[in-house]
């Protein structure tokens, strides 16, 4: 393959370009010394809408997103070289001196152009220069970017060069590298740089292309250390070699060994010194590897600026092409999250009326959730979340107080009818014998109870505290939206719980003075119990009067006791019996009127201050004088704020970004149909006008007078699809009940049916008054070319 192309200052002279295929580059082997030819891609025209593109979604920043975009990141140490390789491919002038002489990253875009256009762009302004004044102009941008002194900065310059025979290139050229700081620099500039190319080179996205000093061992480079540690292979990594002149010993071997994993290879430079043109340059170049008696060696594919030049092409051009595709997704991906929360985010309001809406609908839906966790046992919304399952935490509450209540009530084995006895000669008085006095049942009882009486208390304080969290945090969950109302919201929840629990443990109080004071039930439960257990008073006793029987019996809901010990009061002991018996029957029915009061009591408060309480408490909250009122409800909270500001930007972004890309992806397939499309009807007298569509080329022949023939540009995709589908139509596929997709054509009789059929192949189909048609006729049209002029040639075909 030859390349020629011919520069405005040179235009006499030609210089054949042979191209190498070698792995995935092109590499451009110059022939002849005496006039180079510029340094510009074979396929400019066609790498440059692929960066224009990434260039558009760099200038946009896109990668505040996340979204990493290819990029040829040129790194080395100080001195190696670095800026008069740049150089060299743009054929401009950059700044000079000892030091670091970048001091910003610089974004480097080179278009090829007829005319000569130099701006610079930062800070939001673009700056219009001339070869004559770049230096100057990049050195005020640093100063303003960095200030002034030898600082370094991670704002990025950007510097666009259009200009006749430049490659098609967008680099990133960072600071070089340097250990120790002189006069004027911080003392940390090694790790401010090193921060800086690390943030560069590390994403995938990125060739590294590695500028080296041929006087100086490679694996001693800081440069190569930093790319090693990103890149451990070398398949992003391109070395360029400088000062080839003064250390040519040694320098073959170097390049090619390739110690220190430069996968994308070396290419070996002599840079412009002096004030000589960049054509004369070139031309010394191109002398000293072709008659040095070592740099001679080098294969010519290693060496010259023209073959950096069109090896930087290639390899941008195919990490452009690898990363297209993800990073349309990433940006649909990243654009579909963005607009999905900020959708998400509250209506902004606008007027009281609006406000007041809003508020109905979050309290109504807060109601809502509510009565679903606390009252229906729905968990819908909180299905993850054990701790919102309301009724069935209560259930267990309510269970774990049942059971507290009833292990104080474990009848002693030890000292059995002790107490009763005590209590029965603390009563005892002039009276008749044998009758249980109803203040002695009242005095135990009373003892039973303040042994219980914390219990109740403690449920209630643990109960509501449960429904205070729970009330927040739905609260919060639907005000969330709004902070202004949050701390109003809280603040009513917070005193109505608080009022409530007041009254339940007053409540609780009043049940368990209650329970001391009187002893009544129609709970026949009791009496049947009672009975139940004053059957054994008289095997009792048995044993109580007589000695000689075993003091061991067996008593239900006490178990076995010993009575020898109570023979000796064996003239109350029936009556202590008596006491402890219906006590015990007694003591289940306060028990369980506890436990079924405390239940009721619970679920009658949870529906009421649910239903009502919760909504009058917060509207009396928002309206009286210190709440605000609606009207709070129109100041969005900074956070919310922030966040639409952000997302809004973000989302204003994404969409310039997919429409820039979407644009080169159409710009790509229009020109690749353009092109099938022309090429396929090279034979045709009529020119063909391409209008830029979505996703297909539309094809429309200029003629007048003659009709061009009815054929669609996508023949050629198209026509093995069809073939497909018709063998298998022949095959009979679909007796297997596989269908085919199929055009039908259907109509009343004398529509016209068969003629609009005749229209598209131009051939005659049978007529008549009666039905033409009688059976399924599969009509396959093929166009096929022939001699000029180009028609349509039909191929009917009856099954």
């Amino acid at each position: 393959m030859h390349i020629t192309n011919n520069d405005s200052a040179s235009s006499t002279s030609e210089c054949d370009l042979q191209v190498v295929d070698q792995k995935h580059l092109a590499l451009i082997e110059p022939h002849g010394s005496c006039v180079p030819a510029p340094i510009v891609s074979s396929f400019n025209d066609r790498i440059r809408p692929l960066l224009d593109c990434v260039d558009k979604l760099r200038h946009l920043n896109i990668m505040q997103e996340g979204i990493q975009l290819p990029t040829i990141v040129v790194v080395g140490d100080q001195s190696s070289g670095k800026s008069s390789v740049l150089e060299s491919l743009a054929g401009i002038s950059l700044p000079r001196g000892q030091g670091i002489c970048t001091r910003v990253p610089l974004i480097m875009r080179l278009q090829n152009h007829n005319e000569t256009e130099l701006h610079l762009e930062y800070n939001g302004k673009l700056v219009p220069t001339d070869e004559v004044n770049i230096a100057e102009a990049i050195v005020l941008a640093t100063n303003e970017i960095a200030g002034h002194g030898k600082g370094i900065s991670n704002i990025p310059l950007s510097l666009i060069v259009k200009k006749n025979g430049v490659p098609d290139l967008t680099m990133v050229d960072l600071p070089g590298i340097t250990r120790v700081p002189v006069h004027g620099q911080p003392e940390d500039i090694f790790e401010q740089i090193s921060d800086i190319i690390m943030k560069y080179i590390t994403p995938e996205e990125s060739i590294i292309l590695n500028v080296l000093s041929a006087t100086v061992d490679f694996p001693t480079c800081e440069s190569i250390r930093m790319s090693q540690k990103v890149d451990k292979t070398g398949e992003r990594t391109i070395a360029v070699v400088t000062k080839v002149d003064k250390a040519p010993e040694g320098l073959l071997e170097k390049v090619t060994s390739n110690d220190v994993n430069i996968g994308l290879g070396y290419v070996c430079v002599k840079n412009r010194t002096g004030n000589k043109s960049y054509d004369e340059a070139r031309s010394e170049e191109a002398r000293l590897f072709q008659t040095h008696a070592l740099l001679s060696k080098i294969d010519k594919s290693m060496v010259s600026v023209p073959v950096l030049a069109h090896k930087l092409v290639h390899i941008q051009a195919n990490i452009i092409c690898k990363c297209l595709p993800d990073i349309v997704k990433k940006i649909n991906d990243k654009l579909a999250v963005n607009v999905a929360s900020l959708n998400k985010l509250p209506q902004h309001l606008s007027s009281v009326a609006e406000a007041l809406t809003m508020f109905m609908r979050i309290l109504s839906s807060t109601k809502e959730s509510l009565k679903k966790i606390f009252l229906r046992g729905e968990f819908d919304e909180y299905a993850e979340d054990l701790e919102m399952h309301c009724t069935a935490r209560l259930a267990e509450m309510l269970n774990e107080y049942a059971v507290e209540l009833h292990s104080k009530n474990v009848e002693k084995k030890e000292d059995f009818l002790m107490d009763e006895i005590m209590s029965l000669k603390e009563a005892n008085g002039i009276g008749l014998p044998n009758f249980l006095p109803r203040a002695v049942f009242l005095n135990v009882l009373q003892k039973k109870v303040s042994v219980i009486s914390a219990i109740p208390e403690v449920f209630v304080e643990k109960l509501w505290n449960y429904i205070e969290t729970v009330v927040i945090k739905v609260l919060m969950h639907h005000f969330g939206d709004y902070q202004q109302l949050r701390s109003s919201t809280r603040c009513a929840v917070q005193n109505l719980i608080a009022k409530r629990k007041d009254e339940s443990i007053n409540w609780v109080r009043e049940i368990i003075e209650t329970e001391r004071l009187t002893d009544y039930t129609y709970n026949p439960e009791y009496v049947a119990t009672c009975s139940t257990l004053m059957e054994q008073q008289k095997p009792f006793m048995e044993i109580m009067n007589d000695s000689d029987k075993p003091s061991i019996i067996k008593l239900k809901e006490i178990g076995e006791v010993d009575v020898g010990s109570l023979r000796m009061n064996k003239d109350i002991a029936q009556q202590a019996f008596e006491l402890k018996m219906r006590m015990i029957a007694y003591w289940k029915i306060v028990l369980m009127r506890m436990v079924d009061h405390m239940a009721l009591y619970a679920m009658f408060s949870l529906r009421k201050m649910v239903n009502y309480e919760i909504e009058q408490e917060i509207v009396n909250e928002l309206m009286a004088s210190h709440g605000g009122g609606i009207e709070r409800m129109l100041e969005e909270s900074p956070c919310v704020s922030e966040k639409r500001l952000r997302l809004k930007r973000s989302v204003k972004l994404l969409k310039e970004s997919k429409d820039v890309v979407a644009k080169i992806m159409d710009r790509i397939a229009l020109q690749t149909y353009g092109e099938k499309a022309v090429n396929g009807s090279s034979s045709s007298e009529y020119p063909l006008q391409v209008y830029e569509p979505k996703h297909i080329a539309v094809i429309k022949p200029k003629v007048s007078g003659v009709h061009a023939p009815i054929i669609s540009s996508l023949n050629d995709r198209t026509r093995p699809l069809l073939d497909c589908v018709d063998k298998l139509r022949h095959l009979n596929i679909m007796q297997e009940g596989t269908q085919l997709p199929t055009i039908m054509a259907v109509r009343d009789q004398s529509f016209g049916k068969s003629s609009v059929i005749e229209s598209l192949p131009g051939t005659s189909l049978p007529r008549g008054n009666d039905t033409c048609t009688r059976v399924p006729l599969i009509t396959r049209l093929q166009g096929v070319q022939v001699e000029a002029p180009t028609y349509v040639e039909p191929c009917i075909q009856s099954l």
